[in-house]
């Protein structure tokens, strides 16, 4: 059984920075490209940042480019997300998914997903 587990969402002000996380159990993780997606009250869930399944290309949303880097450790089998310079509009659920399609940024085409993880950025 396939298991994604996020944790590290919060509250922090504006400006301020954050580190998401994503363990994966149930699934040979160095055979999987991951994203990270959010979805925020009202809205449809959006892609924020892809990694391949060696780390060696990364993808991201317009939007948080130069101020969030995915990585992963697939010796630990974990991902992660560091969030810098956060803004209000940032604020969403998070959530880990894992897809064999290289770097989709359609959340379709991701096969597993976590639970979600909160993040809140007050102004």
């Amino acid at each position: 059984q396939v298991q994604l587990v996020e944790s590290g969402g919060g509250l922090v002000q504006a400006g301020g920075s954050l580190r998401l996380s994503c363990a994966a159990s149930g699934l040979t993780f160095s055979g999987y490209a991951m994203g990270w997606f959010r979805q925020a009250p009202g809205k449809e869930r959006a892609f924020v940042a892809a990694i391949s399944w060696s780390g060696g290309s990364t993808n991201y949303a317009e939007s948080v480019k130069s101020r969030f880097t995915i990585s992963r450790d697939n010796a630990k089998n974990t991902m992660s997300l560091q969030m810098n310079s956060l803004k209000p509009e940032d604020t969403a659920v998070y959530y880990c998914a894992a897809t064999r399609s290289g770097l989709p940024t359609i959340s379709q085409l991701y096969a597993h997903w976590g639970q979600g993880t909160q993040v809140t950025v007050s102004s």
